[in-house]
Protein backbone atom coordinates (compact mmCIF):
# COMPACT_ATOMS: atom_id res chain seq x y z
CA UNK A 1 0.00 0.00 0.00
CA UNK A 2 1.25 3.49 -0.75
CA UNK A 3 0.10 7.04 -0.14
CA UNK A 4 0.84 9.86 -2.56
CA UNK A 5 0.76 13.64 -2.49
CA UNK A 6 1.30 16.06 -5.38
CA UNK A 7 2.23 19.73 -5.51
CA UNK A 8 1.71 21.25 -8.94
CA UNK A 9 2.96 24.59 -10.26
CA UNK A 10 5.15 25.43 -7.26
CA UNK A 11 6.94 28.69 -8.03
CA UNK A 12 10.47 27.38 -7.48
CA UNK A 13 12.93 25.95 -9.98
CA UNK A 14 13.10 22.12 -10.18
CA UNK A 15 16.89 22.16 -9.72
CA UNK A 16 16.49 23.73 -6.28
CA UNK A 17 13.78 21.26 -5.25
CA UNK A 18 15.82 18.25 -6.42
CA UNK A 19 18.60 19.05 -3.93
CA UNK A 20 16.12 18.92 -1.03
CA UNK A 21 14.36 15.77 -2.26
CA UNK A 22 17.70 13.93 -2.43
CA UNK A 23 18.12 14.58 1.31
CA UNK A 24 14.86 12.85 2.33
CA UNK A 25 14.62 9.95 -0.12
CA UNK A 26 14.34 6.49 1.60
CA UNK A 27 14.22 8.06 5.08
CA UNK A 28 11.56 7.50 7.79
CA UNK A 29 8.98 10.30 7.80
CA UNK A 30 9.92 11.62 11.26
CA UNK A 31 13.57 11.91 10.24
CA UNK A 32 12.60 13.47 6.90
CA UNK A 33 10.50 16.13 8.69
CA UNK A 34 13.43 16.90 11.02
CA UNK A 35 15.82 17.21 8.07
CA UNK A 36 13.43 19.58 6.27
CA UNK A 37 12.92 21.70 9.38
CA UNK A 38 16.66 22.27 9.88
CA UNK A 39 17.83 22.66 6.27
CA UNK A 40 18.24 26.30 5.16
CA UNK A 41 16.87 25.95 1.61
CA UNK A 42 13.93 27.77 0.04
CA UNK A 43 12.43 24.51 -1.24
CA UNK A 44 12.15 23.02 2.27
CA UNK A 45 8.95 24.85 3.17
CA UNK A 46 6.75 23.58 0.31
CA UNK A 47 8.29 20.08 0.49
CA UNK A 48 7.62 19.91 4.24
CA UNK A 49 3.98 20.88 3.70
CA UNK A 50 3.70 18.26 0.96
CA UNK A 51 5.24 15.57 3.18
CA UNK A 52 2.76 16.38 5.97
CA UNK A 53 -0.04 16.11 3.41
CA UNK A 54 1.22 12.69 2.28
CA UNK A 55 1.34 11.53 5.92
CA UNK A 56 -2.24 12.71 6.43
CA UNK A 57 -3.31 10.89 3.24
CA UNK A 58 -1.69 7.69 4.49
CA UNK A 59 -3.35 7.93 7.89
CA UNK A 60 -6.84 9.01 6.83
CA UNK A 61 -7.35 7.49 3.37
CA UNK A 62 -5.35 4.25 3.60
CA UNK A 63 -5.39 3.49 7.38
CA UNK A 64 -1.61 3.13 7.47
CA UNK A 65 0.45 3.29 10.69
CA UNK A 66 2.16 6.69 10.83
CA UNK A 67 5.13 5.34 12.84
CA UNK A 68 6.09 2.82 10.12
CA UNK A 69 6.03 5.18 7.12
CA UNK A 70 9.05 6.06 5.01
CA UNK A 71 9.61 8.16 1.88
CA UNK A 72 9.67 5.48 -0.84
CA UNK A 73 9.80 7.84 -3.82
CA UNK A 74 10.11 11.57 -4.26
CA UNK A 75 10.72 13.32 -7.54
CA UNK A 76 10.23 16.64 -9.25
CA UNK A 77 9.26 17.48 -12.81
CA UNK A 78 9.28 20.74 -14.66
CA UNK A 79 6.00 22.63 -14.83
CA UNK A 80 5.11 25.47 -17.20
CA UNK A 81 7.66 28.29 -17.41
CA UNK A 82 6.55 31.88 -16.94
CA UNK A 83 8.28 34.18 -19.41
CA UNK A 84 8.97 37.71 -18.19
CA UNK A 85 10.86 40.67 -19.62
CA UNK A 86 13.65 42.60 -17.90
CA UNK A 87 14.61 46.04 -19.22
CA UNK A 88 18.28 46.40 -20.21
CA UNK A 89 20.55 49.13 -21.54
CA UNK A 90 19.79 51.04 -24.78
CA UNK A 91 16.11 50.13 -24.81
CA UNK A 92 16.65 46.42 -25.12
CA UNK A 93 14.74 43.73 -23.24
CA UNK A 94 16.04 40.43 -21.94
CA UNK A 95 13.93 37.34 -21.26
CA UNK A 96 13.64 36.05 -17.69
CA UNK A 97 12.36 32.50 -17.23
CA UNK A 98 10.48 31.90 -13.97
CA UNK A 99 10.38 28.14 -13.68
CA UNK A 100 7.74 26.07 -11.89
CA UNK A 101 7.87 22.56 -10.41
CA UNK A 102 5.54 19.58 -10.07
CA UNK A 103 6.58 17.65 -6.96
CA UNK A 104 5.47 14.12 -6.01
CA UNK A 105 6.03 12.26 -2.73
CA UNK A 106 5.16 8.57 -2.26
CA UNK A 107 5.09 7.01 1.22
CA UNK A 108 5.10 3.28 1.99
CA UNK A 109 4.86 1.24 5.15
CA UNK A 110 7.81 -0.77 6.47
CA UNK A 111 7.08 -4.46 6.87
Amino acid sequence: MEARAYLKYARIAPRKVQIVLDLIRNKPTKLALAILKHTPKAACEPVEKLLKSAIANAENNHNMDVNNLYVAECFVGEGPTLKRVRPRAKGRAFRVFKRTSNITIVLKEKE
